[in-house]
């Protein structure tokens, strides 16, 4: 069983910057999909960023394109998410997860606890 965990979250100021960090209890990164999903109070779970790992294609929300960045290191088991450019809109808790079929399945993934992202006005 996959482990994720993940940190980095905090408060910080509108047009500021956080890094968002997802150790991993093993390698992952074979697994056909790496995430960063949201889900702020009273909305649904959404997807904000994705590394396809055959071939390192990388997609963002619309939201945050231009704005935030997915990295994975492979010798660190660990997942990135750079978010740059903070908006009050981006508070909400934060988590990886590995899809290992690729199939965008919730149920089959394999999701961290959650780290806390708040942005002050």
């Amino acid at each position: 069983q996959v482990q994720l965990v993940e940190s980095g979250g905090g408060s910080v100021q509108t047009g500021g910057s956080l890094r968002l960090s997802c150790v991993a209890s093993e390698y992952i990164y074979h697994m056909p999909t790496l995430s960063w999903f949201r889900q702020a109070p009273g909305k649904e779970r959404e997807g904000v960023a994705a590394i396809y790992t055959e071939g390192g294609s990388k997609i963002y929300a619309t939201s945050v394109e231009g704005r935030f960045t997915i990295s994975h290191d492979n010798a660190k088991n660990t997942l990135y998410l750079q978010m740059d450019s903070l908006k009050p809109e981006d508070t909400a808790m934060y988590y990886c997860s590995a899809d290992p079929k690729g199939e965008g399945n919730p149920a089959d993934m394999y999701w961290g606890q959650g780290t806390q992202v708040t942005v002050l006005s």
